[in-house]
């Protein structure tokens, strides 16, 4: 039997085992990096905004203004529930995503971050959500709402020193990015370049185009770091305040200067909104997160005429403009004092007030008892006085509280949540109010004088005229009774004197109408009925007015 001469390379086989798994690897790599290509394709632009101030309800009005016509689109195509809003404590989320003007695609996702209440224990909330890559994606937005005006400044100036104490507590490349960031947005819309809404800067000559215009005076001198809107709410409270308060076009246009003087300083923008009317607040905003529609642009419009309509872009106004607005403002001191407003050391603490002694008194009391136990007193406190020049200062004595009007306090040291009222004592209180009296007793008793002596001038007036009537009345009569005689008349054959009866007859009557005297007990008497002298009285008038003319 021949063997079998056929040989096989060993080679061969094993070189194409190494060429089919390296085939295997580079197809792997192939089809990874196509799978990445396309998710990052379809990968979403996220955007962030950090939502302070307001309360639980108008935060939820406010992410409903921004979201609604992405919510109902999503709920339609999806079939899927609105997105929860957990804001009722302390840092809040919820998220939206933005759509297409005409199409479907879905543009970005924007998750809301709120916080209602500037204390510095939530400043560790925020940290954790400024990040380099955050920062060039997020929106800081601060509310505000109209039924309280007069707390404005205030409430910005607490908002702004939470967020410089949260900055100022970040790492070196976050603020490098805030740096970046605030550069690009300082020359937003200045000559060349695009505007906030997208549109292009058209410069005016061709040899304007590479020139941006200088930044003007208080603009972005106390930049964030990060692009700041504030939103005013509720602007339909403005006819309240009108028709409750009497506020007038003046008091609207104060608020409104102090507003645009100090977000100037931040290169900030301002918006009043109206729950019931559409606004160019959703344009605002994505505006402001770059986000733009790809098919049907919104161009963003200021309006400073409307005053429930109000919107001011960054990089738009400028003092010559906010003087325009009403004149006698001086936007200068206002924008050093908001400044001074935010060099002040915050948290705020509160300062002691002695209650009753003063210092010395205090430290001898002290002296006296030496190293005996005793009880506190309850101690008082208020808050601390304004710096000088302050921004707030000047916007409170603007534009006032209309309940602290209302209450009457006085003096500018008074603590503005104080229950407690100071008394005097009784004695003193009845000595004051005896000096009033006797000041108002005075002044009536000069006009009541003047006419009692006219009153009583005229009363000895006719007085003496009734006099003189009555006797010249009884002189007439005595001469008519001289020249007639007395009257009499034959009355069933007796003759009868007329006015001898009649005197009787007053007699009688006048003795009817005296009291009798009262009867003992148990006696019954049967009264006489009484006779009516009246009609016995005009009998005999008549027969003699009929004597006298026969």
């Amino acid at each position: 039997m021949a063997a079998n001469t056929n040989r096989y390379s060993s080679y061969t086989t094993a070189s194409t085992g190494s060429d089919s798994r390296n085939g295997e690897k580079e197809k792997k790599e192939l089809w990874s990096s196509m799978l990445d290509t396309v998710a990052s394709a379809k990968r979403l632009p996220e955007k962030n905004i950090l939502l302070l101030g307001g309360s639980v309800d108008s935060q939820r009005e406010f992410f409903e203004s921004l979201s609604k016509n992405e919510l109902r689109r999503n709920t339609d195509r999806q079939g899927s529930r609105k997105p929860p809003i957990a804001n009722s404590f302390a840092l809040g989320y919820t998220y939206y995503d933005v759509l297409d003007a005409d199409q479907e695609d879905t543009l970005a996702r924007i998750s809301l971050y709120t916080l209602t209440d500037p204390s510095p224990a939530f400043a560790s909330l925020i940290q954790p959500l400024i990040t380099p890559q955050s920062i060039p994606n997020t929106l800081i937005v601060i509310l505000l709402d109209w039924s309280q005006p007069w707390k404005w400044m205030r409430q910005l100036r607490e908002w702004i020193l939470l967020l410089r104490t949260v900055f100022q507590k970040l790492n070196r490349e976050c603020s490098a990015t805030m740096e970046e960031v605030m550069t690009v947005w300082r020359e937003r819309g200045r000559g060349g370049g695009l505007n906030l809404d997208g549109t292009s800067a058209v410069p005016t000559t061709s040899a304007d185009a590479d020139v941006s215009l200088p930044v003007g005076p208080g603009e972005w001198e106390d930049a964030l770091g990060m692009p700041l809107c504030v939103v005013c709410q509720n602007a339909e409270k403005m006819e309240h305040l009108e028709k409750t308060q009497g506020w007038k076009e003046e008091e609207f246009d104060v608020v409104l200067q102090f507003l645009r003087t100090i977000l100037l300083r931040h290169g900030a923008s301002l918006i009043y909104t109206t729950p019931s009317l559409p606004s160019q607040l959703p344009t605002l905003v994505h505006s402001s997160l770059g986000i733009h529609s790809l098919l049907k642009k919104q161009p963003l419009k200021h309006n400073v005429i409307d005053r429930d309509k109000i919107l001011v872009p960054p990089n738009w106004d400028s003092w010559g403009k906010i003087r325009v607005l009403r004149e006698g403002f001086d936007v200068e001191a206002v924008s050093s004092g908001w400044t001074a407003d935010l060099s002040i050391p915050w948290p705020r603490q509160p300062q002691r007030v002695a209650n009753g002694d003063d210092q010395q008194q205090i430290e001898a009391k002290d002296n006296e008892t030496g190293d005996e136990e005793q009880e506190p007193d309850e101690e008082e406190y208020e808050e601390p006085e304004e710096p000088d020049g302050s921004s707030v200062a000047l916007y409170e004595a603007s534009v006032q509280d209309p309940t602290m009007d209302a209450l009457h306090i006085a003096g500018s040291s008074s603590h503005s949540t104080k229950l407690e009222v100071q008394t005097t004592e009784t004695q003193q209180f009845l000595e004051k109010q005896l000096k009033l009296l006797d000041v108002y007793k005075q002044k009536n008793e000069e006009p009541t004088g003047h006419l009692a002596r006219i009153k009583s001038v005229r009363k000895t007036t006719s007085d003496s005229l009734t006099a003189e009537d009555d006797q010249l009345k009884q002189q007439a009569e005595a001469k008519v009774l001289e020249h007639i005689g007395p009257v009499q008349f034959n009355m069933g054959g007796i003759q009868v004197d007329a006015d001898d009866m009649l005197q009787r007859l007053k007699e009688r009557q006048a003795f009817g109408t005296s009291p009798e005297p009262l009867s003992p007990e148990g006696e019954t008497v049967e009264e006489t009925p009484q006779m009516d002298t009246e009609n016995l009285q005009a009998f005999f008038t008549g027969l003699m007015n009929r004597s006298r003319q026969s």
